[in-house]
């Protein structure tokens, strides 16, 4: 999609040519910066109480006279915060997504100061309202209608400020349509060796170094937890190495980990069957690598980033782990699995020992990893841990600013207790209670001497129900992230 900035007098946005005019208002009155030729008609719907002044009411106007574009829909954004204008940036898409608009202008209005993050917002939720998944269903339109956006500006100073941040949203949004179209495809459609094409045809798109290690190479390694999972599935395993370097050599690089379980049966433990197809999501951690890699690569960011995903599936077989089976890690630490299907640590500790070797400046790892996270914080935020508290408040930092949220939990030594074992050097599952919690605390058994931080985003990184799909989280809150390290090391 083509998104611009556009500079227009004072009271000229009626005279812009578009399909349709989206006006943000922010405020509880109508402000003095709206034209002449749409006031009295908005004055009229808000005496006539068609018009309500508060957060996410909207109207829909056709053909007003004096407005150049046929369709003009305004919706109320309160405070006009960055959220408010995603909010209502996507309340004005839903009532222009039928209408055949090609050409969308948007004006953002009752603000002393309209900026990049008001862009990028608007961005987000353009993306998301416009996103078409394609892979597996030809009925699908082979394009959104929605062709181009003109975001409209009333000095040069404030468009280059809107320009900067429809610049860095256009790169998110490419970037969670990336990871939304890897999660959303079936688990047939995007196995471990899918991905592996995947990654190879990114490299080749944006410069990326791509190493896929196979089997054998993983063996070499050895990864025991990582191919004790793959063992029970026919579908060879990989692990997935992109390289992006947009600063010096010797800088230190972020390195993301993603838990690519391309299907999640289970395994011996096996799930539910109701809601079992949703297990196709728990690849949503490196589908967020791979959406985050092509947008750091897209925005040319002078940081050093190496995105790791481990695929494979879990399934029940005569080869498949037991539940009581004792594994060794490639750290040399041994592993009693008591329940197959906590998968994702399994296969992740392995992973966050691997990128030892590249001496990290920090260490991220994104996973679908517990259900007890979603009880806990639900669809909203992701868990974050981490032992790190400036690494930490980095992370919700960027979070914020992505309107990709995320909430620190806790990672007290207390917890640890619940991973002892008899047979091994500790168990896979610490039991109900603080679930989430001790998944960290596992992972955390592997990252000595690292920067680390987990994200559990198994609440986040998928919707059920009628609106069924991932969402592409947490591209935005991992790309802010990444972007805050580029500044902060720039000229080091």
């Amino acid at each position: 999609m083509d998104f611009r900035t556009q500079v227009i007098a004072a009271g000229a946005a009626s005279r812009f040519a578009a399909d349709a005019l989206l006006v943000l208002v922010a405020g509880d009155a109508l402000p003095s910066e709206l034209d002449d030729a749409l006031t009295p008609a908005l004055k009229e719907a808000v005496r006539d109480g068609d018009l309500v002044l508060k957060s996410g009411k909207s109207l829909y106007l056709h053909r007003v006279v004096g407005v150049k574009a046929l369709r003009v829909a305004v919706v109320a954004v309160g405070p006009g915060d960055a959220k408010a204008v995603k909010s209502g940036a996507a309340a004005g898409m839903a009532l222009l997504k039928s209408q055949g608009v090609k050409h969308l202008a948007v004006q953002i209005v009752g603000l002393a100061t309209v900026g990049a993050s008001h862009a990028e917002a608007v961005v987000a939720a353009v993306g998301d309202a416009t996103y078409l998944y394609r892979a597996t269903k030809p009925s699908a339109p082979t394009a959104a209608a929605l062709q181009s956006l003109s975001l409209l500006a009333q000095t040069n100073d404030q468009a280059e400020a809107l320009s900067q941040g429809l610049v860095r949203g256009a790169a998110i949004a490419d970037g969670v349509c990336l990871a939304r179209d890897l999660a959303d495809r079936p688990g047939n459609h995007c196995t471990p060796t899918v991905l592996a094409t995947e990654a190879r045809r990114l490299g080749r798109a944006l410069g990326l170094k791509v190493e896929v290690l196979d089997r054998k190479a993983i063996e070499k390694l050895g990864m025991g937890s990582f191919l004790a999972v793959a063992q029970g599935s026919d579908e060879p395993p990989r692990l997935i190495v992109m390289h992006y370097q947009g600063a010096a050599k010797k800088q230190a690089p972020t390195v993301l980990v993603g838990k690519g379980v391309t299907f999640d049966s289970g395994g011996i433990s096996i799930k539910p069957g109701e809601g079992m197809d949703e297990m196709k999501f728990d690849m949503g951690g490196a589908a967020s690598v791979f959406g985050t890699m092509r947008a750091v690569a897209q925005l040319k960011a002078k940081v050093n980033l190496i995105g790791v995903v481990v695929a494979t599936e879990n399934m029940p077989s005569g080869k498949a782990i037991k539940p009581g089976d004792v594994v060794t890690s490639m750290s040399g630490q041994t592993i009693e699995i008591l329940n197959t299907d906590a998968e994702g640590r399994l296969i992740l500790c392995d992973a966050l020992t691997y990128v030892q070797r590249f001496k990290p400046a920090a260490v991220v790892d994104i996973a679908t990893l517990t259900g007890a996270c979603v009880i806990a914080l639900g669809g909203v935020r992701s868990g974050l841990f981490s032992g790190d508290d400036e690494l930490a408040a980095a992370l919700q930092a960027a979070g914020d600013a992505a309107l990709d949220p995320c909430w620190r939990m806790p990672v007290d030594e207390d917890y640890d207790e619940a991973l002892k074992s008899n047979f091994a050097d500790m168990a896979n599952i610490g039991g109900r209670p603080a679930g989430s919690i001790t998944a960290a605390m596992f992972l955390k058994r592997f990252t000595k001497g690292q920067r680390w931080a987990h994200l559990d985003i198994a609440g986040t990184a998928w919707k059920s129900g009628t609106a069924k799909g991932a969402t592409g989280r947490p591209v935005g809150l991992l790309t802010h992230y990444v972007l805050a390290r580029a500044s902060s090391t720039a000229g080091k």
